[in-house]
């Protein structure tokens, strides 16, 4: 899923920044109805929450939109995703909340248009019978992944119960292994996501979730940012990509199992090992972005993540919403 932003990132950010002035929010011009001319790249990696995207491809709804050429640019590291959008290489990215604050802290002119989805119960601690919540975490070992959405979880968790990573031991290892050390009894807590949730307790009745993202819904949460110089010289483009989300949306609530089979397919796994995964994360319409991106979203899960993110080491500057998200698309967007 969703991760870090690294050194050599930083350091394309400023290249890539260098002469930039900031350009004006698209609310300070009218968004034109019909897209302009040229393509659209969108830079996206496999991971469910991005999935409409490619319920989109898939029924031609980018056409519909009035889109000609939608160049959707398949990534599988956070680092590669990040170098791109900083160069220029992409218009738009499908990344991690706490991801983009720390891309605008690096100081990329990018700009939320959209939030995506959240995170429910898709990412989760999970642990064994003999931890029952998360005060019973003092001392003990817990697996997880640093500078990720596991990480930025196991950290609010404690945080929400007086207590500190400190308190416990930690265990760094990938996210795909942290449910499989659980199940080896190697460690008595576990920090990860699904499909790796669902696989640790269909392999052991005792694993239970211990505390799940849902806790805070968006505190994991994903977004399409845009450059600002795209916002800027085809705003009408990112106003059609907002209506190919919506439409590829009402299709996949119209025939879920057929737009499960196109999202599955797109990220390499089954429909069947995904399921589970597909129930635990809430995708966003436009109807509920109108209302989140000038609402929750930005006046108390914003300031959720930025905590958790700082608090994870993941993010070293302040931010601010009005500083990162732009409702412009989503208010004009019939």
């Amino acid at each position: 899923m969703m991760r870090n932003l690294t050194a050599q990132f930083r350091a394309l950010v400023v290249a890539a920044t260098v002469g930039f002035a900031p350009p004006a929010h698209a609310a300070d011009t009218a968004i034109p109805a019909t897209p302009e001319a040229g393509s659209f790249k969108i830079g996206i990696e496999p991971w469910l929450g991005y999935g409409q995207w490619h319920v989109a491809e898939a029924k031609g709804l980018f056409k519909a939109s009035g889109l000609s050429d939608v160049q959707i640019v398949n990534f599988t590291e956070d680092k590669d995703i990040n170098a791109a959008l900083a160069s220029g290489q992409l218009d738009a990215a499908n990344i991690a909340t706490h991801t983009a604050m720390g891309m605008v802290a690096a100081g990329l002119p990018v700009k939320i248009v959209l939030l995506l989805d959240v995170s429910m119960a898709a990412d989760a601690m999970i642990a064994g019978k003999d931890v029952n919540s998360v005060a019973d975490l003092k001392g003990k070992q817990v697996a997880f992944e640093e500078g990720t959405t596991s990480d930025i979880l196991l950290k609010y968790a404690l945080a929400k119960n007086g207590m500190s990573i400190a308190d416990v031991q930690p265990v760094p290892m990938p996210a795909a292994d942290a449910g499989s050390a659980l199940i080896a009894g190697r460690v008595p807590v576990a920090v990860t996501y699904e499909p790796y949730l669902t696989t640790a307790r269909a392999q052991n009745k005792d694993v239970k979730l211990l505390f799940t993202a849902g806790e805070d819904p968006g505190l994991i949460s994903d977004v399409l940012v845009v450059r600002d110089e795209v916002i800027k010289s085809r705003p009408g483009q990112v106003l059609a990509m907002i209506k190919a989300w919506d439409a590829a949306l009402a299709d996949y609530k119209a025939d879920t199992p057929g737009g499960r089979a196109i999202i599955s397919k797109a990220v390499g796994s089954s429909v069947e090992d995904l399921n589970t995964a597909f129930d635990g994360v809430r995708y966003y319409s436009l109807a509920e972005n109108k209302d989140a991106l000038t609402g929750d979203f930005s006046t108390k899960t914003f300031a959720d993540v930025e905590a958790a993110a700082k608090n994870a080491g993941l993010l070293q500057a302040d931010v601010t919403p009005e500083q990162m998200i732009d409702p412009a698309f989503v208010k004009a967007a019939q």
